[in-house]
């Protein structure tokens, strides 16, 4: 079973590793630079330093993964081309990381969810992979712990609070949970590397997540919607609308000037 595990480790294509860095680095990215929009504008002065700080530890992810996609793909294109000079079709990230941000209680619940599913995965890639993927996991993983029990806490004491921040913590449940599905999608790239070892099975993380997310749900009074429709395709260039304006924001100075140093 092990030697069949190395067997189809050692077959696994650069190209197949490429898309998942992309994949790994984009969501970060998008989800970084969307949580940045809460500077200045946090409910308190130590929320709004919390949540700058765990956009930066996303973006600290996004620039190990592009790195990492960078040097495997041979193009000469660095962390900042592959995260400025990219259009929208370009972008592999997750349909959840570009949700908008709502109000405070949808920001968390996006939060947790996407923390929870992050620290799974990374805990999983760990546990079975080898190599600079599996390191950089590793150290995303231990930052990803903090943030489901930061954005597990608020989100229970939102959801289990007043009676206004029950509803748009409800409210903020039922416009994201449709895009939680495409996480524990996996494709044809997913299961070769699920097979070469280098990625966990999807369902294990989904049963993980599952779990994790229930429990957080229940303590905040807060009940699971009917799944209905199920929208996907983001980590294969499909996307809402909305990333076109993050990244027109996120892009602006950069590409201004291509040629500048930092």
């Amino acid at each position: 079973m092990a030697a069949a595990a190395e067997q189809a480790r050692s077959k696994a294509d650069d190209a197949d590793l490429f898309e998942v860095a992309l994949r790994l680095g984009d969501s970060a990215l998008i989800l970084g630079q969307q949580l940045s929009g809460w500077t200045s504008h946090g409910p308190t002065v130590e929320l709004d330093i919390a949540l700058q700080n765990h956009a930066l530890d996303l973006i600290g992810q996004a620039r190990l993964f592009l790195d990492y996609a960078g040097r495997l793909e041979g193009k000469g294109r660095d962390e900042d081309k592959l995260a400025y000079f990219r259009q929208a079709g370009e972008f592999r990230n997750c349909l959840l990381a570009e949700q908008p941000n709502g109000d405070f209680a949808q920001t968390m619940l996006r939060q947790l969810f996407y923390a929870t599913y992050a620290r799974a995965l990374y805990a999983g890639m760990e546990a079975e992979g080898e190599g600079e993927l599996a390191e950089i996991a590793a150290k995303a993983e231990r930052e990803m712990a903090y943030h489901v029990r930061h954005a597990g806490e608020w989100v229970v004491r939102l959801g289990d609070g007043t009676k206004e921040s029950h509803k748009r913590c409800q409210t903020g449940l039922a416009a994201l949970w449709p895009y939680v599905h495409e996480l524990f999608m996996a494709d044809e790239i997913d299961q070769r590397l699920i097979a070469a070892g280098i990625l966990p099975a999807f369902e294990d993380v989904k049963v993980e997540w599952m779990t994790s997310v229930s429990s957080v749900l229940e303590r905040a009074t807060l009940a699971i919607p009917e799944d209905d429709w199920m929208p996907s395709g983001g980590r294969q260039g499909q996307h809402t609308e909305r990333l076109s304006y993050i990244l027109g924001e996120m892009q602006s100075i950069a590409r201004s000037d291509p040629e500048a140093k930092w």
